[in-house]
């Protein structure tokens, strides 16, 4: 692209970055807030754009990316003071629990059911004099920064076309699911789905040690991690990685939680957490919350046998068994485009069929297959299809309403086309694996 092109792109870029920083200005309620706000959102933006130039992008090209860069800024100051229920009754609180109990000194606490990477962040907030809704939100848009970044990464090494990662970085910074949930819900999914992206994209570049040790930060922030970890079991059978290298994971995993055990929380209750998210739902009414799984298939409050549960999850561990065993069978001609795609097989295959998942637990599956789908094009109506099943979770919860609930033979399904678009996201995706093991063509 020209020069003489490029500048009406910037300008606007630099006009939308302005407004953001207004925004942010006229959010702050004390001197110093007003002044935190925008030069964080500045920051956030250079940090965007130095990403890009780190990555070695030309000067025409980053001037461009002003333009998307500065939506994305805007966008999320404008959603900046949104507080859902999530935040009033368990963010607000576990950051007023450690800002009456010494900070960091409650690290030892029971507080809150997120695993100690999030509550030293939420320690460290109760010591600012700036509100606690707008620096949790500012974490996860950084993150948002950083997992656009890794889409552009993981897109470098998919492909040689130059414009599939910008456009990957483009897309990450402006997906629907991505902004909605850290900027306007404040929850942290671009946090750990950031480090696995991140850690896919170093274990594509075969850099083992690195793959691992963000796989392991991705992790310690959430189990949904696990979606994507059974993956580097084909890293090491396809000889991309030696057993040895593992040892990475558990080293990095326990310097995570050493802070919290020097201020005195003991190793069982932090890894308590795990079993916790793992078992929080046992006994509950539902076996779906607002998400497209399997079970949005079925009807609303009626009661499935209680057996449903335990062989929903054995059909989740049946298909990760599954996944790795045709990349197993086919290890000679598992390359880079068929790895990446069992990751988003993986990462939405097993949320589909597990029981008790919520809205946002599709949330790296979904990632992935915009990054795929910014490297080859066929990918765009599944990723789109993933994309709007999220988003159907996503209304129902922010607006407390279902989109297009299906009344039939006096029964309610309340999610059956979000369901529905997942499932066949989830074919695509599975297809494209088979095709690439198989055929071994280019998609």
């Amino acid at each position: 692209m020209s020069t003489q092109k490029a500048r009406p792109a910037a300008r606007l870029g630099l006009l939308l970055t302005a407004l953001a920083l207004i925004r942010c200005y006229g959010l702050g309620g004390s001197i110093l807030s007003k002044a935190v706000l925008p030069l964080s959102f500045l920051a956030l933006g250079a940090l965007a754009l130095y990403l890009l130039l780190r990555e070695g992008i030309s000067g025409r090209d980053a001037a461009v990316m002003l333009l998307p860069i500065g939506l994305a800024l805007l966008l999320r100051a404008l959603l900046l003071p949104h507080a859902t229920l999530d935040y009033q009754d368990f963010l607000s609180q576990w950051v007023e629990h450690f800002r009456q109990n010494g900070g960091l000194l409650a690290l030892k606490d029971p507080v809150g059911n997120y695993n100690v990477p999030y509550l030293y962040l939420l320690a460290l907030i109760s010591y600012l004099p700036i509100s606690d809704l707008y620096l949790i939100k500012l974490f996860s848009i950084l993150f948002d920064i950083l997992l656009a970044w890794g889409g552009l990464r993981l897109a470098k090494a998919l492909t040689e076309d130059e414009g599939a990662p910008l456009f990957a970085f483009t897309m990450l910074l402006l997906l629907p699911t991505v902004i909605l949930n850290g900027a306007c819900w404040g929850q942290c999914d671009s946090v750990w789905a950031a480090l696995c992206v991140h850690a896919l994209a170093s274990a594509l570049e075969e850099k083992k040690r690195s793959s691992l040790a963000l796989l392991a930060l991705a992790f310690s922030f959430k189990l949904q991690a696990i979606f994507l970890i059974p993956l580097w079991l084909a890293f090491w059978f396809t000889g991309r990685m030696k057993l040895r290298d593992v040892s990475v994971f558990p080293v990095v995993f326990g310097l995570t939680m050493l802070p919290a055990m020097l201020f005195g929380k003991p190793v069982g209750d932090i890894l308590s957490v795990y079993l916790s998210q793992a078992s929080d739902s046992v006994g509950w009414q539902t076996l779906n919350y607002n998400s497209p799984s399997v079970f949005a298939l079925t009807p609303y409050h009626v009661q499935l046998p209680q057996w449903t549960s335990k062989a929903a999850i054995f059909l989740a561990f049946l298909f990760m068994a599954g996944v790795l065993l045709v990349l197993f069978l086919r290890r000679e001609k598992a390359e880079n485009a068929a790895l990446a795609m069992a990751g988003a097989a993986l990462s939405l295959g097993i949320p589909f069929l597990l029981p008790y998942m919520h809205e946002r637990y599709f949330f790296l599956g979904g990632v992935l297959l915009c990054v795929l789908a910014c490297v080859w094009p066929r990918f765009v109506p599944a990723a789109a299809g993933a994309e709007l099943a999220s988003l159907g979770g996503y209304h129902a919860y922010l607006m407390k309403r279902y989109i297009m609930p299906l009344r039939l033979f006096g029964l309610t399904w309340t999610q059956p086309l979000e369901g529905l678009l997942m499932l066949l996201a989830l074919v695509f995706a599975s297809a494209a694996l088979l095709h690439l093991l198989w055929r071994n063509e280019e998609l």
